[in-house]
């Protein structure tokens, strides 16, 4: 089995964990191919580590079997990002704090590989975004896992956000920005904006207004068959726009437009793995003292 290992960073407390989890894929026998941002790290943690080759480009990840993403939910986005179109099974083992996305304990990583050996898992299809616009944008990587977002930049000053559904006039939004959400980003950004919490499994878009100046604009979920519009204005000529965690900056003539990619993030889920109840424990959603 060829499984890649990716992390952009972690700390040396977490050196034993990522030591068991080589460890035990080269007992399965596993192939084990790191790439460099993860063996980087490994480097300068001085983690014990052998038996491993280093990925020499991206497209040797169509060859992959599974990737490991060690890190928190901004890494899984990352080796989301790293594997596109390939939609090679990703495994998220949770070095951060949060966890939605990456949702193996690091305490875990041992029976985490037994699991996957076992095949006692599911993959979980989820959609992703694609941004599209008339000049190139993000690197040739237009397309993010949890959202896409349009921001004020460098003024106080709010921005109108001119929105469409598939053409149609939806609403010009007074805000100091627009966030669309897939249903895995529900938990995210659109979450701390007064979006609405949606099963990453529905096939939804949510539009989340952030600080909107009228009071009676809510987000909106539309069909994730929607092609989604943009026209910018404000008194700055340049506005931020991003993917998951990565922005540039745009001039408001850039047209935008957003939609459902044609390819999707797999992620693997063991089958005790509940979207539920990840919402209980990481929200503390429904907590009282009275329970």
């Amino acid at each position: 089995m060829n499984i890649t290992i990716h992390g952009i960073n972690f700390q040396k407390e977490f050196v034993p964990y990522i030591e068991q989890l080589i460890d035990a894929l080269h007992q399965h026998n596993a192939k084990i191919y790191l790439t460099e941002a993860f063996l980087k790290n490994l480097k300068k943690s001085g983690a014990k580590a052998a038996g491993f080759t280093v990925l020499g480009s991206r497209e040797e990840l169509q060859h992959m079997d599974f990737v490991i993403s060690v890190g928190g939910d901004g890494t899984l986005l990352d080796t989301v990002s790293m594997v596109g179109e390939y939609e090679v099974p990703i495994l998220g083992i949770n070095t951060g704090r949060m966890g939605f996305l990456a949702t193996i304990a690091k305490e875990d990583v041992g029976k985490a590989v037994e699991v996957l050996f076992d095949g006692a898992f599911t993959i979980q299809d989820r959609i992703l975004l694609n941004l599209k616009a008339d000049q190139p944008l993000f690197n040739g990587v237009p397309y993010g896992l949890n959202e896409f977002t349009i921001h004020k930049r460098d003024t106080s000053s709010m921005i109108t956000v001119h929105t469409y559904i598939d053409g149609e006039y939806l609403n010009s939004y007074w805000a100091d920005g627009l966030i669309v959400s897939t249903p895995t980003g529900s938990t995210g950004y659109s979450l701390s904006c007064g979006g609405p919490l949606i099963s990453p499994l529905a096939k939804n878009f949510v539009i989340t207004p952030v600080s909107p100046h009228n009071l009676n604009v809510r987000p909106m979920i539309v069909s994730d068959e929607s092609e989604i519009t943009f026209t910018i204005e404000g008194r700055s000529k340049k506005f931020l726009i991003s993917l998951d965690s990565r922005s540039t900056a745009v001039d408001a003539s850039v047209k935008l437009r957003v939609k459902k990619e044609k390819f999707v993030a797999k992620l693997v889920k063991f089958h005790d793995y509940s979207f539920f109840d990840t919402l209980r424990k990481k929200l503390n959603w429904g907590f009282d003292l009275r329970n």
